[in-house]
């Protein structure tokens, strides 16, 4: 395997593995952050798109054509306020934000502290897959699911969106990357993506027959699916299980405000906080799980 020395060298020297991934998630934090501005917008601009093509209503800016994938990557960074192109040194991951207080350099505009919190969720995250799951493969693509869940994570929470550009690949590599067995067997994994989309299909078709209202967006069955595609079947009851106790907390918190709170709460980030904690100590609360009811 390619990657077999640099393993090696790393669970020779575990401080070098943890370096490296830290550095690593920094920077791919930084990137998130890009794809959590601008996906959103890229994807309304789409949908614009085509309805005007649908409507042969001739198109208001012709930037709109770019496809929502190359919008990300195009054009370069810039402030969002002035429009004005950043320095390399404006884009050092949590440097320059520091440095710069949180504002931009040319028109002091504030910038939003997501950023920041962005980069170092995904350097810490990163850094407890590093540790608990060791350098190996499977360590390589749990990075990758981690860091999809902190970009969906927070695109849902400021848009309420679960992009399909994100959710579908993630089912489809969830399923190539445990055809090798990495994380479940490939049989669990697709029973996985069943299981875990026609759960909260069929919840939300209750829901809706028994209040007439929308509980969750067809996103979180996408995400769930994912989920299961990766980590098998049988992961999924503790991973609602722990989605939803921290969802019920974090709603009994916000109503407890005394200022207006918006009613309709993503449920995403509760899916990926349930994916990553299993993902990280899984086994364990499976065992403890099982030693609960039966008293062992």
């Amino acid at each position: 395997m390619i990657f077999a020395p640099v393993f090696n060298l790393s669970q020779q020297h575990p401080e070098f593995w943890l370096v490296s991934i830290a550095f690593f998630s920094l920077l791919v934090g930084s990137f998130l952050n890009v794809v959590i501005v601008r996906l959103p917008k890229a994807i309304q601009q789409e949908w614009q798109r085509e309805c005007s093509l649908l409507l042969k209503l001739p198109e208001s800016d012709p930037q709109t054509s770019r496809s929502a994938l190359a919008s990300v990557a195009w054009p370069a960074s810039h402030c969002t306020q002035c429009q004005t192109p950043l320095k390399a040194w404006h884009n050092i991951p949590v440097i320059s934000y520091l440095w710069l207080r949180g504002k931009c350099a040319f028109c002091n505009t504030s910038i939003s502290p997501r950023y920041i919190l962005v980069e170092l969720l995904t350097t810490g995250l990163g850094l407890m897959i590093a540790w608990v799951l060791g350098a190996s493969i499977t360590t390589v693509m749990a990075l990758v699911l981690t860091y999809t869940l902190v970009a969906l994570t927070f695109i849902d929470l400021e848009h309420k969106l679960l992009p399909d550009l994100l959710t579908l690949p993630l089912i489809w590599l969830g399923l190539v990357v445990n055809s090798f067995g990495l994380f479940s067997t490939l049989e669990d994994a697709l029973w996985g993506v069943v299981a875990g989309y026609m759960s909260l299909w069929l919840v939300y078709w209750v829901f809706r027959l028994v209040t007439g209202k929308h509980g969750m967006g067809y996103g979180d069955f996408k995400l769930l699916a994912a989920l299961g595609a990766w980590l098998g079947w049988e992961t999924l009851p503790i991973i609602v299980l722990i989605s939803a106790a921290f969802g019920v907390v974090v709603s009994l918190i916000l109503r407890m405000k005394t200022t207006p709170i918006d009613p309709q709460i993503p449920f995403g980030p509760f899916l990926s906080m349930g994916g990553c904690i299993y993902l990280l100590w899984g086994e364990q609360l499976s065992r403890s799980l099982i030693n609960g009811l039966y008293g062992i």
